[in-house]
């Protein structure tokens, strides 16, 4: 791959990144308010978790992405 094309990918994969990690943020802002009110519907909150592992899991995919390999 070019380096041009890598670069261009990697400003991709930022991107996602910063939206992945908005999503991950607005989701722990949205649990901890049900959690909060009391009145928090469990199905809600194990969706809300469920979806905010995924997150997790997509951020740190493309943090090893961009992270060049240490060859030790």
């Amino acid at each position: 791959m070019s380096s041009s094309s890598e670069m261009k990918k990697n400003d991709v994969l930022r991107v996602e990144l910063e939206v992945f990690r908005r999503e991950h943020r607005d989701l722990d802002d949205a649990i901890e308010a049900l959690e909060a009110s009391g009145r928090g519907d469990q199905l809600a909150l194990r969706r809300l978790k469920k979806q905010k592992l995924v997150l997790k899991d997509r951020i740190s995919k493309i943090e090893d992405q961009l992270t060049p390999d240490i060859i030790a």
